[in-house]
């Protein structure tokens, strides 16, 4: 993370066998549209046992389908006792919005300039919604 200090940071976990799937292509729009401002990462996971297992076939959903130019991560788990560090991070530290685990795929979380979680949203908010990019 250290990498994009001084930028904000969108983090969602996704899976491409997901009804939000379709959000890849709106994190695109969003990522092209604050080019330089934003840097925008995926992580897929299965713990909703909506992923690929291989991870050929998540990147083409990623990158043949969705043409996604933005970071997707390797597969990670998101939600309990083997969560990656950064989601325990983001689930525990606290926000405007609310803490707690990630109950579905696509949440979203927004990391300020200084490394500061600053927001965060459940998987039926678009990315692209004005609740979100009010807050770019």
């Amino acid at each position: 993370m250290a990498d994009f200090k001084g930028k904000k940071v969108l983090i969602f976990n996704s899976a491409s066998m997901c009804g939000y799937t379709g959000q890849l292509a709106e994190f695109e729009k969003l990522f092209k549209e604050n080019n330089g401002k934003l840097v925008v990462i995926g992580f897929p996971s299965n713990d909703f046992m909506q992923e690929h297992k291989e991870d050929t076939k998540i990147g083409e959903v990623c990158y043949g389908k969705y043409n996604v130019t933005f970071i997707m991560a390797e597969k990670v788990k998101v939600k309990g006792n083997e969560a990656h560090p950064l989601f325990k991070w983001l689930t525990e530290t606290q926000n405007k919005d609310f803490t707690g685990p990630i109950k579905w795929n696509f949440e979203k979380f927004l990391v300020d300039e200084n490394g500061t979680l600053v927001h965060r949203w459940r998987s039926n908010v678009s990315p692209v919604s004005p609740e979100v990019t009010s807050s770019l």
